[in-house]
């Protein structure tokens, strides 16, 4: 049986405008991977993106994934015309802190962190399309099977992505290889953006980034070079990276985008910009982050004439809740978001609600006569002698605090016998909240369909088809 899924809205749900379906350039129809030939025609797009991760990174890559295509069916159907939905994989990116490492939840339940290896101090920064996985994933993968359950969907989950994630293959490969796999059969188209063949088909519009500066100061436009990838920034008639400072002239920049155009790539804002004149974009499932910057990436626009843009519309977010957590949130009536605390803070508070209410109501009522005696003390003190107010008040609050105290240590009694519920908060608050977190940003797919099987992502696809309007 799988989890309980559960709905949690980043931003209100609005349908795109309808746009003149288009072409796309043949070389990046070359460079999709899964059913691709969709795009070999006058059709629309619905995209969405992501960085590359270790086994395919957070739950969140998939949601974003399985919300492009719910909404592209429903576009289909209501519009009857050619909607596709397309994964645009961002190998450009260089953050290999964010992509080296996967969350899973063990045999215990408790959080463990898969990592592939640390990026030297000082070495370049790579993209992650130059950044392979390497021989350091054998010992992942033996790392990443110790940790999970043995269940009936372990070896078939495993075969999946050590199908994808070979040491000879980069992290960006691994990444669209495995998405590939796993959604290409439900329509989703992979591209992988950071292709020669389709930087070749952009190359003029990143070419004409470099003569707009940002408020930091830089331009849109990123080049790899000597340090990896690094920022351009205007130095008179010419360019430098902002980290190595290397000195880049016109005819520099134009020969790498000639023969190289995969050294050159868009900063966060153009991306859009880049995508929209590569695809005939009607919108972009984005995350909570992404809503926030798109509508500045307005005026670069100009840079590609004929480009529409396309509207950024939220993805599906959600909870996968367990029956272990289930049971418990009704058993005490509590609500999801009050798993979301501090270790320790709902835990204290239903031990607190077993005390018998005989000791309870006790405790109350000497917290009541305390204040009531303290507050008479205290007014007929000021009539003899105001300065005695204050001692007065300490006497007060270090008698309530003596009371407190007294309930902590009845509570940590509690909690010494009430070992086993403690533990199920807190196994509880790690599935839903790992280290505090939404469980969509830390936890990978692999922990969950290890417990549940192909069943969850069906599961998964028709709550989004729901939230999308698409079933």
């Amino acid at each position: 049986m799988i989890p309980r899924i559960v709905s949690t809205p980043i931003a209100p749900f609005r349908l795109p405008a309808r746009t003149a379906p288009r072409a796309v350039p043949p070389g990046v129809i070359a460079s999709a991977l899964g059913p691709a030939n969709a795009l070999a025609r006058d059709v629309l797009v619905v995209t969405t993106g992501q960085q590359p991760g270790l086994f395919t990174g957070p739950l969140y890559t998939i949601y974003k994934a399985l919300s492009a295509i719910a909404l592209a069916q429903r576009l289909e159907r209501e519009w009857r015309t050619p909607v596709v939905p397309v994964f645009w994989v961002a190998g450009d990116d260089h953050d290999f802190a964010e992509a080296n490492h996967a969350g899973v939840l063990d045999r215990q339940g408790e959080l463990a962190r898969i990592v592939l290896r640390e990026r030297a101090a000082g070495a370049p920064l790579l993209p992650l399309a130059r950044e392979f996985c390497g021989p350091e994933m054998s010992t992942c993968f033996e790392n990443l099977r110790a940790a999970l359950p043995d269940t009936e969907f372990k070896d078939a989950m495993l075969a999946w992505l050590e199908n994808a994630y070979r040491p000879d293959t980069t992290l960006a490969d691994a990444c669209a290889t495995a998405l590939d796999s796993l959604l290409g059969p439900r329509g989703l188209v992979t591209l992988r953006a950071y292709d020669p063949r389709v930087k070749a088909a952009v190359a003029d519009i990143l070419l004409r980034g470099l003569d707009v500066t940002l408020a930091d100061g830089q331009t849109p436009v990123l080049l790899e070079a000597s340090g990896g990838r690094d920022r351009l920034r205007r130095d008179g008639d010419a360019w430098r990276t902002r980290r190595s400072d290397e000195r880049f002239t016109r005819s520099d920049l134009e020969r790498i985008a000639a023969a190289t155009p995969e050294r050159l790539s868009p900063n966060v804002l153009f991306r859009p910009v880049i995508e929209a004149a590569l695809l005939p974009t009607v919108a972009y499932a984005a995350g909570p982050a992404e809503l926030e910057y798109f509508p500045d990436a307005g005026p670069l626009y100009e840079l590609a004439p004929g480009a529409t843009r396309q509207a950024a519309v939220p993805r599906w977010s959600g909870l996968l809740v367990d029956q272990r957590t289930d049971k418990l949130v009704e058993r005490y009536g509590l609500s999801l978001a009050e798993l979301n605390g501090g270790p320790g803070t709902l835990e204290a508070r239903l031990l607190r609600e077993t005390l018998s209410p005989e000791l309870d109501a006790r405790l109350k009522a000497l917290r009541g006569t305390l204040e009531e005696h303290y507050a008479d003390l205290g007014a007929q003190v000021a009539r003899i002698d105001p300065t005695l107010e204050r001692p007065v008040e300490s006497a007060k609050n270090a008698a309530l605090a003596a009371t407190q105290e007294i309930e902590k240590k009845l509570v940590a009694s509690l909690k010494r016998e009430n070992e086993t519920l403690v533990r199920q908060v807190a196994r509880a608050r790690t599935s839903l909240y790992p280290d505090g977190e939404p469980q969509e940003r830390v936890l990978t797919l692999a922990s969950v369909l290890v417990r549940y099987g192909p069943g969850l992502l069906d599961g998964l696809a028709e709550e989004v088809a729901r939230w999308a309007g698409a079933s």
